[in-house]
């Protein structure tokens, strides 16, 4: 399996999710993190099974419980994370980021 190369982000974004949901519920954060890993390892037992949404290939997964997506780029050593983003806030955002 591929590494994950998680653009930094991403990783603030995943902060401030945990954050928000443990701020709703304790424990709530840490489901929502077990959750994200999950879907980090879907896309890394399988990152080509996911269509391409652009001409770059980014790819999406979207998560079984939370209202989030993650989108990402397989790259020939490492799976590249661009985002992790809620579904329902402003669309696209994330489009700009680069490797």
């Amino acid at each position: 399996m591929k590494p994950l190369a998680i653009h930094e982000e991403a990783e603030a974004e995943v902060g401030e999710a945990i954050a928000y949901y443990e701020d709703q519920r304790a424990g709530l954060g840490r489901e929502f993190r077990e959750d994200l890993e999950d879907a980090f390892t879907r896309i890394r037992q399988g990152p080509g099974v996911h269509a391409p949404i652009d001409e770059q290939g980014t790819r999406k997964l979207r998560f079984r419980r939370f209202p989030y997506t993650i989108y990402y780029v397989e790259l020939e050593g490492s799976i590249w994370i661009a985002a992790v983003a809620h579904q329902k806030r402003r669309p696209g955002y994330w489009t700009g980021r680069r490797l």
